[in-house]
């Protein structure tokens, strides 16, 4: 049923209309984001894999919540 659906001449014909609708300037710019996506993508992925002893070995940091500062306002001063 799909045999052949890809033929070169196919592609070619795809490319121009793509080329035809977009222009040349925007086109470069959509390949530029789309290989700056790609790049930001593969440094995610291998920053995931992080081993968990370099995780353990961080210190974790606790922020405060806007809420926990206002309820310690009100309670006043520390005794």
């Amino acid at each position: 049923m799909f045999s052949g659906l890809l033929q070169p001449m196919h592609l070619l014909l795809i490319l121009g209309v793509v080329l035809i609708v977009f222009g040349p300037g925007k086109l470069a710019n959509v390949g530029h984001d789309l290989g700056k996506s790609i790049r930001e993508f593969k440094a995610a992925m291998e920053a995931r894999d992080v081993t968990p002893e370099v995780a353990a070995e961080k210190p974790a940091t606790v922020q405060a919540t806007p809420s926990a500062e206002i309820a310690a306002e009100k309670a006043g001063p520390a005794a």
